[in-house]
């Protein structure tokens, strides 16, 4: 099998000349828990002292909020993150949005997406799922949706750094592996290969 990484120990390579950039490419995996889980609990206490909502729909809008979660990792995996570009520009940007990882995937301070990325990021969904849902359902289904974002990033920590005999945990680390040591143009699913399935870009079971 052909190596594809330039190191796989828990070090990286400078990105940014400029300290204060480089400081914003790399962050604690603690960090997104803290922002978030609060974000998560706001949204989950306005779902609860809703009169509109009744338990069904608040339980299938924040399942759909998942769902379409586990369906936006996928989708910038594979399209963003993935993307080749044909100038040296686009090839840079492309580098420093997912590029180093693949050659230090085990770069401790780049397994989780910096502030400096999700929080405009999850500004950009907040507005599109509220034009698009209301300010009814889009309580829970930011729930849904932003509990989704951060087992994504939890998981994508973990499968790097930390080992278990668990068969589920085992399966959703070996498939990531695969990704990365095995065929990058496959596997884009990190927290979940479901869409990989369905998608057709899954691993032959076959090749270990």
């Amino acid at each position: 099998m052909p190596k594809n990484f330039v190191s796989n120990k828990d070090e990286t390579v400078k990105m940014f000349d400029n300290n204060i950039l480089e400081a914003l490419s790399r962050v604690h995996p603690a960090v997104p828990v803290i922002i978030y889980l609060p974000v998560i609990l706001i949204f989950f206490y306005d779902t609860l002292t809703s009169p509109e909502l009744t338990s069904t729909m608040i339980f299938y809008t924040i399942f759909f909020g998942i769902a379409v979660w586990t369906l936006t990792e996928y989708t910038l995996h594979r399209f963003i993150f993935h993307y080749n570009p044909k100038s040296v520009f686009g090839e840079r940007i492309h580098f420093i949005f997912h590029g180093v990882h693949h050659d230090y995937p085990s770069d401790s301070r780049r397994l989780v997406m910096p502030p400096s990325v999700s929080v405009p990021l999850a500004l950009l969904f907040y507005w599109l799922f509220y034009t698009l849902l209301g300010n009814i359902l889009v309580s829970p289904f930011l729930v849904g949706f932003l509990t989704g974002y951060l087992v994504y990033d939890m998981t994508h920590y973990a499968v790097h750094h930390f080992n278990t005999h668990n068969k589920i945990w085992l399966f959703i680390k070996n498939h990531h592996m695969k990704h990365h040591f095995m065929d990058s143009s496959k596997g884009y699913g990190v927290s979940s290969p479901l869409w990989d399935k369905l998608m057709g870009t899954n691993f032959d079971p076959k090749k270990k």
